[in-house]
């Protein structure tokens, strides 16, 4: 019963937007800049496989980019995302290390080359957007496993920049880190309401992001919350 309720009340959002776009799309002032910007912080959530080494995260993002008219535009931008590792992901050093203490940190970073197709009223708006990219993918282990430890190799491992051997770890690190970069691609959709002087908008956006970084993909959706211009 709760999706249905749910479901309704996002078919009144979306009915009541568009019928304020409707209302005043005649209207639209100082609504027309050349060159747009954006800054917004956001809440990612991880998935499938990227859900199994690192749980929610936040991060921000920066865009700027030339408006050709009211709906059309390409934007270029900048995303950093904190990726904080599960569980999962350092309990076998943990257990190779006999010990817990043992912490992990890793970072996203994307440049992507967007377009935008944007419906903008006076007061509310919606827009689709999407595009390739760059992205670039860090994890680190605050301890390595001691050189001549035995340890099957898991998916785990390989996530912290390990090799496999004869289904064994190759744990000749002295430092762990391991940096994987790739080609992607990102997608998503957004409402924006005016705040104050045209052309100041408030946005929210949620987005899926993928790319095949290494061994394990990358794959997650961020829901932003910013401001464009």
């Amino acid at each position: 019963m709760n999706y249905r309720i749910i479901l309704f009340l996002w078919i009144c959002l979306g009915a009541r937007i568009s019928a304020a776009v409707a209302q005043d799309f005649e209207k639209p002032e100082n609504d027309d800049p050349l060159v747009t910007t954006s800054l917004g912080i956001h809440i990612s959530g991880p998935l499938d496989p990227t859900a199994n080494y690192v749980g929610f995260a936040w991060g921000l993002s920066a865009g700027v980019g030339y408006n050709f008219d009211r709906r059309n535009a390409l934007i270029g931008e900048f995303m950093w995302n904190a990726l904080y590792p599960t569980n999962g992901a350092v309990e076998p050093i943990r257990i190779a290390l006999l010990t817990s203490n043992v912490s992990g940190h890793g970072n996203l970073c994307a440049f992507t080359a967007n377009y935008r197709l944007e419906l903008r009223g006076r007061e509310f708006g919606t827009y689709f957007i999407g595009g390739p990219g760059w992205y670039y993918r860090t994890a680190a282990l605050s301890r390595p496993i001691p050189e001549g430890t035995t340890i099957s190799c898991t998916p785990a491992l390989l996530w912290w920049g390990y090799n496999c051997a004869a289904s064994l770890v190759v744990n000749n690190l002295t430092e762990v880190h391991h940096n994987a970069g790739a080609l992607g691609f990102n997608a998503g959709m957004g409402i924006t309401l005016r705040v104050g002087e045209a052309p100041y908008r408030m946005y929210v956006e949620p987005r899926y992001h993928f790319a095949p970084t290494g061994a394990i993909s990358t794959k997650l959706v961020a829901v932003t919350v910013g401001i464009r211009y």
